[in-house]
C-alpha cells in the first residue's frame, strides 16, 4: 500500500493480532474500519468519540485520500480543547493518522484504552510513546 500522505511504499506489521500499515518515511497510521476499536479493546469508547455530535465538522480534504476506493477523505476533529485532527475516508474504509495522532487518541481516551497496546506501538515503531 502507499502512504496516504508522502506515497512511500508502507509496511504492514501485526499488533495485537491487527495489521497495522506504517509508513517509515512520514511516522503516518492508516488502520482499516474496525481495527481502532479492535486495538484499544474498546468498541464502545471509539465509536462514542468517532461519532460524537460535538465533533468540529467533517470537511473534505483534497490533499489525503483513501488507500482503498481513492476518494478524498474526511478530516474529524476528536477531542475538547486542543482536537485531534485525523483523516476518515468518507466510505468508511478506514482512518489515517499523521506522525503522533494515534498516541494522541489513546490519550483523549485515558484509561479507557488497552495500555498494553500503547506499550506495543513504542516497541514496534521505536519511538518514545509521547511521539508514537
Amino acid at each position: 500500500m502507499k502512504c496516504v500522505s508522502c506515497k512511500a511504499t508502507m509496511i504492514v506489521l501485526e499488533l495485537d493480532q491487527v495489521e497495522v500499515d506504517y509508513c517509515l518515511e512520514c511516522g503516518g497510521t492508516w488502520l482499516d474500519s474496525g481495527e481502532l476499536e479492535l486495538l484499544l479493546e474498546n468498541p464502545d469508547e471509539v465509536k462514542k468519540l468517532l461519532h460524537h455530535p460535538a465533533l468540529s465538522g467533517k470537511a473534505e480534504r483534497g490533499d489525503k485520500k483513501c488507500p482503498i476506493c481513492q476518494k478524498g477523505m474526511n478530516e474529524i476533529a476528536l477531542g475538547s480543547g486542543k482536537p485531534v485532527h485525523i483523516d476518515l475516508c468518507r466510505k468508511e474504509h478506514g482512518l489515517w493518522f499523521d506522525r503522533g495522532e494515534l498516541k494522541e487518541i489513546i490519550d483523549i481516551l485515558g484509561g479507557e484504552v488497552n495500555v498494553k497496546v500503547a506499550d506495543l506501538l513504542q516497541d514496534i515503531f521505536g519511538e518514545k510513546k509521547n511521539k508514537i
